[in-house]
């Protein structure tokens, strides 16, 4: 089945609005009674900002995807790729280390947030890979600096729970993803994130689309390479960033999102990232209302869902394209 562009886009931003809609009336209680007065806080102060933020989130992970997918020209490459999940993971538990020491520390928490610092370590990823490629005129050795940079990154965090284990439950939860914690804050900073990111990544959408023909003709195009790599780089740092700070680790949104809407409708970059941005928040919306349905009144961890989800997904695309049968 093939769309066109601008009608994907309503059925995207349509099943947002239906997935905010059932967000908001379905806890992990069941459907809720409008006509309670404890019950309207509920849905107004916590529901609503949460699916809104979901829906944020994903769109910032699904825009994030598909700027990487252009950049680096690999349809497996993801939000991820450059060591920023491994920065906001290595900063997160250095930060509940450090605060754990002393009551005298968790001031520091206070003031500055958990989720700044994630942010923060996100971009510190980003900027060792950066720092490690010496710069981005190279997509292999940005890629190979990625790896180094994730696996280090990584080691360095086991290490850390190692040293304070007390730390592992509250790694656990950012790991796995979380939406329960989304507020009006939230949705204001990811918002604003992803406004911003995505001027950056329509604006730098020529330049991913004369990246299609290869490198060399992108440059006789005229293409500033270079420059325009640090700052999509810059822009997909930005949207992993805030989706990262606010919700923690969430797999295969990222990734998912473009090759969904790629399958539904080839287009050419300027679309891409802002109907991937639809897709991933419509597939995070839907997997947290799923993830507060499955095992009620319990909830499970919202990235947990969407690995299982975008797995199968995987799965089912390789499938069709006989991957699996070769």
């Amino acid at each position: 089945m093939t769309l066109r562009p601008a009608p994907l886009l309503a059925l995207l931003l349509g099943l947002g609005v239906a997935g905010v809609v059932a967000g908001v009336l379905f806890g992990s209680t069941g459907w809720s009674d409008l006509g309670d007065d404890t019950m309207s806080v509920i849905l107004w102060e916590i529901r609503l900002p949460r699916s809104l933020g979901a829906w944020c989130a994903g769109a910032l992970l699904g825009l994030a995807g598909a700027l990487s997918q252009g950049l680096f020209r690999n349809p497996l490459a993801d939000p991820y790729l450059l060591g920023s999940a491994a920065g906001a993971e290595l900063a997160v538990a250095l930060t509940l280390a450090f605060t754990g020491a002393s009551a005298a520390h968790a001031s520091l928490l206070a003031e500055i947030g958990l989720t700044g610092l994630a942010f923060a370590g996100t971009l510190a990823g980003v900027g060792l890979t950066l720092l490690l490629a010496r710069g981005a005129e190279q997509t292999l050795r940005l890629l190979l600096a990625g790896v180094v940079v994730g696996v280090v990154l990584n080691a360095l965090t086991h290490l850390v729970s190692l040293w304070t284990p007390d730390i592992l439950r509250a790694m656990q939860a950012f790991m796995l993803g979380n939406t329960g914690m989304l507020g009006w804050n939230s949705v204001a900073v990811m918002a604003a994130t992803g406004l911003v990111a995505g001027a950056i990544g329509w604006l730098g959408s020529p330049a991913l689309d004369a990246l299609t023909l290869g490198e060399a003709t992108a440059t006789s195009l005229g293409i500033r390479l270079p420059l325009a790599r640090l700052l999509l780089i810059l822009a997909f740092a930005m949207a992993t960033g805030a989706a990262v700070a606010q919700t923690g680790i969430i797999a295969f949104v990222g990734l998912a999102a473009p090759h969904l809407v790629r399958t539904l409708c080839p287009m050419l970059h300027g679309w891409l990232i802002l109907l991937s941005a639809a897709a991933g928040g419509a597939l995070l919306l839907a997997a947290d209302v799923l993830a507060r349905a499955l095992i009620r009144p319990q909830e499970l961890p919202v990235g947990l869902v969407t690995a299982l989800l975008g797995g199968a997904y995987l799965t089912l695309l390789m499938h069709r394209r006989g991957v699996l049968r070769k």
